[in-house]
């Protein structure tokens, strides 16, 4: 029996200074909306409804810009320190919220839809005690959903690395799912001007 009252959290990371970048990635343009705005409007279109947002670099000009309701802002303030700190504050506030499950995303990924996400969830649904991440052809990565099992790993993450570490460690324990799509990241001004061309 699939239990179906499990909690799941959708967890935005956006708390990097995207130094690459030269401006506030998380509110870049992007089909009349931000970035940032695109990957929470995806996940809002979930049927999980629980929606946070790990912000740290330019948090009040992002803030500020934000339109979008129903979206819990969490603070990093050790932002300067890695992608790790966002996991792992975010990862805190969860188990303090009892959540079953951590939907890891990050707000750079446009090509992530919802009707992806909703695929990823369906499959944690159905292997409730596995990792659920995303195929890389060569590698695996986010967005991925961790079970409550996994939080300590995740908590015990550091420096500029995200979860991929944890996916290796836990191979056997990961069930890849495909995207129609490139799961491209945005970190360049030409990652970018390509995202807008396409």
């Amino acid at each position: 029996m699939i239990n179906t009252m499990q909690k799941t959290a959708i967890l935005i990371l956006a708390a990097g200074s995207a130094s690459r970048m030269g401006k506030i990635k998380q509110l870049l343009p992007y089909k009349n909306t931000t970035l940032l705005e695109w990957a929470i409007e995806q996940a809002q279109k979930l049927t999980v409804k629980n929606v946070f947002c790990v912000l740290g670099a330019n948090k009040d000009a992002i803030e500020k810009q934000l339109t979008t309701k129903n979206v819990e802002v969490i603070y990093n303030p050790n932002y300067k320190n890695g992608l790790s700190t966002s996991i792992v504050e975010g990862i805190n506030f969860l188990q303090k919220h009892n959540f079953d499950n951590a939907l890891i995303m990050l707000s750079d990924q446009p090509h992530v839809t919802s009707e992806y996400l909703s695929s990823m969830i369906e499959t944690s649904k159905n292997n409730p005690s596995k990792i659920i991440a995303s195929n890389y052809q060569v590698s695996v990565g986010v967005p991925a959903i961790f079970p409550k099992i996994f939080f300590n790993d995740l908590l015990n993450l550091k420096g500029d690395k995200g979860a991929k570490k944890i996916l290796l460690q836990h191979d056997k324990n990961v069930v890849k799912v495909n995207s129609s799509q490139n799961l491209l990241d945005i970190d360049t001004p030409e990652d970018y001007q390509h995202l807008l061309k396409q």
